[in-house]
């Protein structure tokens, strides 16, 4: 069979199988991931093996060793997966929930009612355990999902896809409600994302060179974030001790995320008593610092920062570092460098605080806290497939509730409309 056939079969069963998914009960898709976490226990071996022949074959790819770290399955790796489905199990269903009513004068009883979007198609690297965590979301919101992972992966997405159809059977659910892309040819995903008639959304996950090629050649809504360049304003009347942890655990705690400090901003009149100390700080812990003219009088051994610094995103430990006038400045450069991701000041003033939150467009906005708080699990949503940049329909972490969209549910008594 054709690549194109094999797509469009996979898309087809998926429309059947998403018509099935919007009408099980919570019971029954709780059931299913409660039955694959169990499966992925007791089958850890058959996952191993399959592992291992996409590692072996990274390896002798000349992969990176982040790359092949990414892509190998351990123990803690089926644990912390089985666990997840666990945890999404136990999460509120959000599929029928009530989200507003009110009754029209003429007797119309209108509502607005949580249902799924549908057919999701998730395109994503390396990681094999993305197939696992994307399918336990996407099945609790009661929608199907197309998996099309790395063609590194393929072996251990193949060995995962069988586990999940056998809960799904096991659970009296539709086995094509979750399924993986057998093949590796990029074809493949040029092909489901030309998919509109049975696709009702696409997210990507990867890196900015995947998301804009999706982007450019899908004929379906992508929910996207090209990249996160965070910054961290410390303003004139910040706490400097609060101010340096904050700044410190977002750039050093994980700077390979997309929620890491990128760049620090720094109001000139705190300049001298803060800069000194957290460049120091940032020095002993092998930060690189690319910083401005004011910076470099202030940190003589900081690195020049070129106009191509401002709008990259490092995720390493390299971080860009610029004096500014004030709130204004430190909000345009926002404005002209960020990637609507995560932005945060630090202050004591709660009139800037608030002025910060409501002009600097970002999908969060954070007073006083650490940009590496931009995520699902951390902002209560319990689990998250992704952090969308876009704003339509969701505008940061995206869980349970964001793979759901409304719809209007109007009871009448034989109303008819007169003009």
């Amino acid at each position: 069979m054709s690549i194109e056939a094999t797509v469009l079969e996979i898309a087809t069963a998926a429309r059947a199988a998403g018509q099935r998914m919007a009408q099980v009960s919570t019971n029954q898709k709780n059931q299913a991931l409660v039955t694959l976490a169990d499966h992925l226990e007791t089958e850890a071996e058959q996952i191993f093996s399959a592992n291992l022949g996409d590692v072996k074959q990274a390896e002798k790819n000349g992969l990176s060793a982040a790359m092949i770290d990414r892509l190998k399955v351990t123990e803690a790796t089926i644990s912390a997966m089985a666990n997840g489905l666990r945890e999404v199990a136990a999460l509120s269903d959000p599929v029928g929930a009530l989200t507003e009513s009110c009754q029209r004068p003429n007797g119309l009883q209108v509502s607005r009612v949580r249902v799924p979007l549908g057919v999701i198609g998730i395109i994503y690297e390396s990681r094999p355990n993305v197939t696992v965590d994307a399918a336990g979301l996407c099945l609790k919101a009661g929608n199907a999902v197309i998996l099309r992972g790395g063609s590194e992966a393929i072996h251990s997405n193949r060995a995962l896809a069988d586990l999940i159809t056998a809960s799904l059977t096991a659970s009296g659910l539709p086995g094509s409600a979750v399924q993986v892309i057998p093949v590796t040819d990029r074809a493949a995903v040029t092909t489901l994302l030309a998919q509109e008639p049975f696709v009702d959304l696409i997210i990507p996950r990867g890196g900015e060179g995947l998301i804009r090629f999706v982007v450019s050649n899908s004929k379906i809504p992508v929910l996207k974030h090209y990249k996160g360049v965070c910054h961290v304003f410390v303003d004139e009347n910040a706490d400097l001790a609060m101010a340096e942890e904050i700044c410190f655990n977002a750039k050093v705690q994980r700077p390979g995320v997309c929620n890491a400090m990128e760049t620090l901003l720094v109001h000139q009149d705190v300049a001298d008593a803060f800069l000194p100390k957290m460049g120091q700080h940032f020095k002993d812990a092998g930060v690189t610092i690319k910083g401005c003219d004011k910076t470099r009088r202030l940190l003589s051994w900081a690195e020049e920062a070129k106009e191509a610094d401002w709008p990259t995103e490092y995720l390493d430990l390299i971080l860009a570092v610029r004096v500014v006038d004030d709130i204004d400045q430190a909000m345009a450069h926002i404005a002209t460098f960020g990637s609507n991701h995560t932005e945060v000041i630090v202050t004591q003033n709660y009139a800037r605080a608030r002025r910060f939150v409501q002009a600097v467009d970002a999908s969060a906005v954070m007073v006083n806290a650490s940009t590496r708080f931009n995520d699902g699990g951390q902002l209560g949503l319990g689990a998250e497939i992704g952090i969308s940049t876009s704003k339509l329909h969701a505008y940061g972490p995206m869980g349970l509730t964001e793979l759901t969209t409304t719809k209007f549910v109007v009871f009448g008594d034989g109303q008819v409309r007169t003009a």
